[in-house]
Formats: C-alpha cells, structure tokens, sequence
C-alpha cells in the first residue's frame, strides 16, 4: 500500500521534511542558548545589583578581568575625580531616546585609576552632536559605590574632541595619555558628597525572562507538524490509491454479465397450447362447413 514512498519523488518530500525539521531544531536550540544567557545575566542582576559593596582592595583583581559572574557587584571606591578626562560617550539611548552617556577618571587612593560612568544625558538642543552641558563631578575626595561592567570593543568610527564612540577603555587610556586599569569600568550608583546637578541615573537592568522560550517551542513544534504532515499527505495518496484499485474491479456502467447475456441469446421456450372446449369445437366444424 505504502510502496510509493520507495519512490525518487516522495523519498525527496522526506528529504524536504528531515531539512526543514533540521533547522527548526536549530533555531529551536539557538533560542534556548539566548534563554540561558538571558536567565545567568538575570541571576547575576538578583544576586549582585543590591548586595553590599565590597572594598576596593577585594574588588581589585576585577578590574585587571572582569569575572563574567561579578558584573553587577557593587564595589566602594575613595579618591578622587580627574575632572580633566571627563568625556561623552556618542550615541547611548535611554527608554527609546538618544543621548550620551559621562564618564570620568577617578584616581583611587592606592594611587591607580578606574572609570566611573556617572550617568546619561539628552541630545542638546543648542549645540547639534553634543548635550547642553555636562554636569561635574564633586570636587576633593569622594566615597563612590558602583557596579562593575565589562569594557566595550573598540567602534570602526571616530567620534569629535571631547567624545567617545565607545567605552572602550584602552582607547580612552592612550587618548588621556595616562594608565586606567581596563578590566572593569563602574557605573556610578552612589557618590558623598553628592554633586550639585548629576546625570540622570540609569535605571535597574531589566529581569524580565522576554519571549525565547516559547520561541525555542514554536521551532520545535513546526518541526514536528512537518512530519505529521509528511505523515497526512502519505495517507491521503494511500486512500486515493485504494480507491482508484476498487474503481478498477467494479464492471463498466451498460455491460451485461456473459450469464445473461447466454440467456438473452437463448429463444425462447414454446408456449403450450390450451385444449379447447367444446363450444370451440363445434364453431370450428361450423367454420369448416362454410357456416
């Protein structure tokens, strides 16, 4: 019944189907890696975001290589800021809006020196390609809280004085013309004294698990209905070939069975005659006579 699967055309729609299921499988896992990254930075976020600050001397290491699983730590950092590094990093959105984003060296009191990212402004409206201003830091020794964050590749495209294209913490070093440590920049979650205007704090990273599960689901759910559509298609051509081998058993519509057609060609049988009666007799001796 099911030879025809045996067949070049339907052993190329299973082909078809295992290719197809194949890379729903992929799409399928590749949704569940961007899970597990997704589900390790939120976990990272719980557990490292608001846990108390460390020292800066048991935090040190971090900022030679960042360890994937301390991003987020908050760490507590005095000294003070070197106003004359500050810069602006170009095109950082916030909520959907362009702007920039301050960072600023800050020299340690073991005498090295981090950066600070202290905030996000607004694409200005007097300058174009640059923000209003840019609020300062406080002046003297500072107490800094902040969170630590992977450096950023170096960007393919300059950006104008003053300005970054990215945190890129090597190019920013050559730029200042003195070493940063570039392991580890911090994003600024607390300063004392506090500035007198600061940028606007950037909000807590979202925990939010988003859609890869049940994407990774859907994947794996077409490749599945893919066979079971093989599966229907094969039925179906099985169906209609039974049917078409019933149509071929049944006689013609108008031919007449060979039996009946013999009885037909047969004469038929004579009929017998009936006696007659005597009034029947006597009317045909009449007849006979000429009566």
């Amino acid at each position: 019944m099911y030879r025809f699967l045996f067949s070049s055309k339907w052993l190329g729609y299973l082909l078809l189907a295992a290719i197809f299921a194949s890379a729903c499988v992929f799409l399928g896992r590749w949704q569940m890696d961007r899970r597990a990254e997704t589900l390790a930075e939120i976990n990272r976020v719980v557990t490292n975001y608001s846990a108390t600050p460390i020292a800066f001397t048991d935090a040190r290491e971090q900022f030679d290589r960042l360890d994937p699983g301390m991003e987020w730590t908050q760490v507590e950092l005095k000294g003070s800021y070197l106003v004359d590094g500050q810069r602006v990093v170009r095109n950082r959105p916030l909520n959907g809006q362009p702007g920039y984003e301050v960072v600023v060296p800050f020299r340690v009191t073991t005498g090295e020196t981090v950066v600070i990212d202290r905030g996000w402004l607004p694409i200005g409206n007097k300058n174009p390609g640059s923000p209003d201003s840019v609020p300062e830091p406080p002046a003297g020794e500072v107490t800094a809280v902040v969170r630590l964050k992977h450096p950023e590749p170096e960007l393919q495209r300059s950006a104008p004085e003053g300005q970054l294209a990215s945190i890129d913490l090597a190019a920013y070093s050559a730029q200042l013309g003195y070493p940063l440590l570039t392991g580890a920049y911090g994003q600024l979650a607390s300063e004392t004294p506090p500035a007198a205007e600061m940028p606007f704090p950037f909000p807590k990273p979202s925990t939010e698990e988003g859609t890869h599960l049940s994407y990774s689901l859907q994947w794996f759910a077409f490749g599945v209905l893919m066979f079971v559509g093989f599966g229907y298609a094969a039925r179906q051509q099985a169906r209609n070939a039974e049917i078409d081998a019933e149509d071929d058993d049944e006689p013609a519509e108008g031919a007449v069975h060979p039996a009946a057609a013999a009885a037909r060609r047969r004469p038929p049988a004579p009929r017998k005659r009936r006696k007659a009666t005597s009034e029947e007799e006597e009317d045909a001796l009449l007849d006979a006579q000429g009566y």
